[in-house]
């Protein structure tokens, strides 16, 4: 592999994470969220006789929460815009020949005689 003349250079910190690590973050979160579903749905049976109004809200979060846990674990591999470019362009080097003419060219009008 050449180390100069046309070759891409990539940033390590543009890089993704790996799929093994962002599927076993979805997973955490995705349990996490089931975990709160359940306690608020327990809390909604337990509160019903005792304070309606809350049990209604533990009960709606019980209801809206499935949803809600599967649209954030479906949310992975999406690269993170504050990240730089993976990219970096290999730095231009001018050609010798070309300052050499622009040097010659300069004391005549239109690079001609």
């Amino acid at each position: 592999m050449p180390k100069r003349g046309g070759t891409e250079v990539f940033r390590i910190t543009g890089a993704r994470q790996g799929l093994a690590e962002d599927v076993r973050g979805r997973q955490r979160r995705y349990v996490i969220s089931m975990t709160v579903r359940t306690l608020s749905v327990i809390a909604a049976a337990v509160l019903w006789n005792v304070e309606r109004h809350v049990a209604v809200v533990a009960l709606a979060l019980g209801i809206l929460l499935p949803y809600v846990a599967v649209v954030i674990a479906n949310a992975g591999r999406e690269s993170a815009p504050s990240l730089p470019s993976t990219f970096v362009p290999a730095p231009v080097r001018p050609a010798l020949g070309a300052v050499e003419e622009a040097d010659r060219g300069a004391d005549r009008p239109y690079g001609r005689e």
